[in-house]
């Protein structure tokens, strides 16, 4: 993906940019995410938190427990509600983004599905695409992905 990236929320008042390639992106089955999107799923972007700049508008901000037993920061846009990306107290350092407020959404490439045991018996996914029942240490798979 070309740098920087740049989004909206769906009613054009929240515009940011991210400066640093993501992390990792991931497809998540999880109840919280299939609310989130009132759909199977939800694509979640991993970044660094220094790489997100907030351009225009104002978020704001409710959180809640995960399913993985964390808390989420969810920041929104404060006109139409389009959750921009959450965040976790206990890693600052990282944020999620939901990549789907992305101007550019074609060149998303998710690199794992988690969450797999709530995945809606319907939903197919990829062969070759690192499977995950609940939720992996996210940093032990990033570890893992870039080797010796």
């Amino acid at each position: 993906m070309q740098l920087p990236f740049t989004g909206t929320c769906q009613c054009g008042g929240t515009h940011y940019e991210i400066t640093e390639q993501p992390l990792i992106t991931v497809v998540c089955h999880c109840r919280d995410c299939q609310k989130l999107s009132a759909g199977a799923f939800s694509l979640t972007m991993l970044i660094k938190r220094d790489s997100f700049r907030l351009i225009r508008g104002e978020l704001r901000c409710f959180s809640r427990p995960a399913d993985s037993g964390n808390t989420a920061d969810c920041y929104f846009c404060s006109i139409c509600g389009n959750r921009i990306y959450h965040e976790n107290p206990a890693a600052p350092g990282v944020i999620r983004l939901k990549p789907g407020t992305l101007d550019n959404t074609g060149e998303i490439n998710p690199d794992a599905h988690v969450w797999t045991s709530r995945a809606q018996p319907w939903v197919t996914i990829p062969a070759g695409i690192p499977q995950f029942e609940t939720q992996p240490d996210i940093a032990q798979f990033l570890r893992d992905r870039a080797g010796p």
